[in-house]
């Protein structure tokens, strides 16, 4: 499923969802939350300092009748406030930094920590491939353990599956990633992939097939298989992308975005709400974007 169907089922929605946005004084905030209100997607929140909110909501045209503002020194800590109170059922990251987000979703019992790894779950779309695949953790853990690593691989999974469509019941194909397909001591991320794969192949790691390591080119292309001579269902067809580390899954992430002909959209997993997250210099579209896979998350959940 892609971004079209996303929205498609966004506009489907029986009532729109209040979401929180921390840090609303930010063009492509008001704009995302503007157009999806319009929708019927969302009830927006906005948190921050309320005169900046109100001048920028008045450069960009935008009435503020259907929102509700909350005054606030700590943008996030009151929009987790929100969260928590039950008033809303999404967050959303604006124009504050990550760290300053993180700290108040993992503020012990006024937080919303879990016992899960948080992390980053980005769907791409590459238009010119027609080829959409997920890639993780692209935003939080800068050097996940193994146990992290099969947390976030759950992770990713849920997103996968949230994403078929009808009938398609095949099980997500997930890529461990690494700078080369052989095992070698030299490399010990490359370790964690085979040990990765082996608890997915004795059922440790259920509801989907694991392969690793790979290179980017063997989970994207078929044709790097063939010359590579590498077999196996995620060859060619990965339907995520687990990365080794911070360093390599970001830099892979903003490469594809600046240089590609793509769509993109984020979602913070791991949270006792999923959350909106994409980079403060994201366009209107990718907030859109991400907004509409969040809300696919949400519903999917309470579904399942």
């Amino acid at each position: 499923m892609g971004f079209g169907a996303l929205f498609q089922l966004a506009d489907k929605l029986s009532s729109p969802l209040p979401v929180v946005a921390a840090g609303g004084a930010d063009r492509t905030v008001l704009e995302a939350l503007a157009i999806a209100q319009r929708r019927g997607w969302v009830k927006p929140i906005l948190t921050g300092s309320l005169p900046a909110i109100r001048d920028l909501a008045h450069d960009l045209d935008i009435d503020l009748d259907e929102f509700r503002l909350i005054e606030a020194a700590d943008p996030a800590a009151a929009a987790v406030a929100e969260i928590k109170a039950g008033r809303a059922s999404l967050l959303m990251k604006g124009q504050i930094a990550t760290p300053e987000l993180m700290k108040a979703v993992l503020a012990r019992d006024i937080g919303l920590r879990t016992n899960h790894c948080i992390c980053q779950v980005v769907l791409m779309e590459i238009k010119r491939d027609s080829r959409r695949f997920l890639l993780s953790d692209t935003g939080i853990t800068i050097q996940p353990t193994l146990d992290q690593k099969a947390d976030i691989l759950r992770s990713m999974v849920n997103v996968a599956v949230a994403l078929k469509e009808g009938s398609d019941h095949e099980l997500p194909r997930i890529g461990v990633m690494s700078a080369t397909e052989k095992p070698t001591d030299s490399m010990p991320d490359t370790l964690d992939a085979v040990e990765l794969a082996r608890r997915n192949h004795e059922g440790e790691l259920g509801g989907c097939i694991v392969q690793g390591p790979l290179s980017f080119d063997l989970a994207y292309a078929t044709d790097a298989g063939e010359k590579k001579r590498m077999e196996g269902a995620v060859i060619g067809a990965a339907d995520g992308m687990l990365f080794p580390n911070l360093l390599a899954a970001n830099l892979t992430v903003k490469a594809i975005m600046y240089t590609s002909d793509c769509s993109f959209g984020g979602v913070l997993c791991g949270a006792a709400c999923p959350v909106v997250f994409m980079s403060r210099a994201d366009s209107t579209e990718t907030r859109l974007n991400s907004l509409a896979l969040t809300l696919r998350m949400l519903t999917a959940s309470s579904q399942g």
